[in-house]
């Protein structure tokens, strides 16, 4: 998401960093290089306007102009515009007090809104609390079936209303969840191809018969000014709590994310990163506009280990690693520990400076199928090979090809990467342990 804008500005900072001083011509220069990359974002031009116009009258008045420094506090003052525009800070689900908390989901159809369902489901049982689905979709066919396919995958109740009384069902639904153990229930309402008063009227019943906390609009990150339009429409109709970007990791523009809290003033609340049921995260701001200046994103990346990662796991692997002792084995659970966090190349995007790395990187099946490979070495390899790479000789390497599907010449890169991996670790762990490399949080005593 956002690499077309995220090139298009790291070059223009990129120029304006290469200048001893930042000149009045020098900012409006940059400032044009701005407003042409969020308009080929699609970017909404009012909201262009009204950002470009932020950070020039920031500028001027912060006297950044001659600074020997300017061009590092234009970066800043552009970051802080894309912040503002995105919210400010993140805003939290609303959690009812006696529960349960109801949540409706609104949108256009093809939208997300099934999905995100179960995503939003799927991220509150994680956090300990116990969802319930509402199946509420009766137009589009065998939108209930998968709403109720992808519960029993997550282990969560759906519940399906008749199509003659779908407002009096939800709210019934609603009312019922607590004396089911249920402390949150999950609207999946209808959609329509295009914006209608039937559709906007039945959504209007569902939310006065159920009274929910929120009402959450799921956009279609993919759908350019089009989710600008609609999301406008829905919040003239609607009392709109929060925005939901769908589908924002198939955009490589982004605009539509920029745009939407700024024309609607609604708080995008969640953001979709991808198709599997675990790829929904809450929105914060400041977070986006670093990965859009290509700053990285650090916290996020903590956070997704902090979930995925078993951290006396991590820790004692962390110890093997700085004591030369690290094995296949090892290495192989932690391949599966990442691919859990998400796509590689995602995951180098968030860490500083990374992210020229990321682009050389396959993506997608191409990915896959190297991660699938070094699995399958790794898997060939008998427990006593994994424990001691020093065995694998010539006919030893011939039979793990063989039973991996693989070359030979794969076998040696990989054993070649990994020997070269522990000996790298080894000087790391002697040199923390002389006192010469400083102790990062989580990393073991050695």
């Amino acid at each position: 998401m956002f690499e077309q804008l995220s090139d298009r500005l790291a070059n223009t900072f990129e120029r304006l960093r290469g200048r001893p001083r930042v000149t009045e011509a020098d900012l409006e220069e940059a400032l044009r290089d701005v407003r042409v990359a969020l308009l080929e974002a699609d970017v909404n031009l009012k909201v262009v306007r009204q950002l470009v116009a932020t950070v020039r009258e920031r500028a001027l008045g912060e006297r950044v102009l001659e600074s020997i420094t300017g061009a590092q506090q234009v970066v800043k003052i552009v970051h802080d515009a894309i912040v503002d525009m995105l919210g400010g800070a993140a805003t939290p689900l609303a959690r009812a007090e006696p529960p349960p908390t109801v949540i409706v989901l609104a949108g256009l159809q093809g939208s997300g809104k099934t999905t995100t369902a179960a995503k939003l489901a799927n991220m509150l049982r994680k956090q300990g609390r116990h969802p319930l689905l509402v199946a509420a979709d009766v137009h589009r066919p065998a939108a209930i079936d998968q709403l109720q396919t992808l519960g029993k995958q997550l282990g969560i109740p759906v519940r399906a209303v008749d199509p003659a009384r779908i407002a009096d069902d939800v709210a019934s639904f609603a009312a019922g969840a607590s004396a089911e153990g249920r402390d949150a229930v999950i609207v999946d309402t209808a959609g329509r191809l295009h914006i209608d008063e039937a559709m906007m009227s039945e959504i209007a019943e569902v939310v006065a018969a159920s009274k929910p906390h929120e009402v959450l609009l799921v956009v279609d990150a993919m759908a350019g000014q089009d989710a600008v339009e609609s999301a406008t429409a829905f919040h003239a109709r609607l009392p709109l709590t929060g925005l939901v970007l769908a589908k924002a990791d198939g955009d490589a523009r982004g605009g539509a994310s920029l745009s939407v809290r700024a024309v609607t003033g609604v708080p995008v609340k969640l953001i979709g990163t991808g198709e599997k049921l675990d790829a929904i995260e809450v929105f914060h701001p400041d977070r986006l506009a670093q990965r859009i200046l290509g700053m990285g994103d650090i916290l996020t990346l903590v956070e997704r280990a902090q979930e995925q990662v078993d951290q006396k796991t991590a820790e004692e692997q962390a110890r093997k690693l700085l004591d030369a002792q690290f094995t296949f084995d090892d290495f192989y659970t932690q391949l599966q520990q990442v691919k859990r966090m998400g796509p590689l190349g995602d995951l180098l995007k968030m860490i500083p400076g990374m992210g020229g790395l990321a682009k050389q990187l396959p993506e997608g099946p191409a990915a896959e199928r190297e991660m699938r490979k070094i699995e399958a070495v790794i898997s060939s390899m008998t427990k006593a090979e994994r424990a001691d790479p020093g065995l694998i000789n010539g006919s030893r390497r011939r039979r793990i090809a063989a039973g991996s599907g693989t070359t030979v010449a794969d076998v040696n890169q990989l054993i070649k990467q990994f020997a070269e991996m522990r000996k790298l670790m080894k000087q790391m762990g002697t040199m923390a342990r002389s006192g010469r490399l400083p102790r990062l949080p989580g990393m073991p005593r050695v």
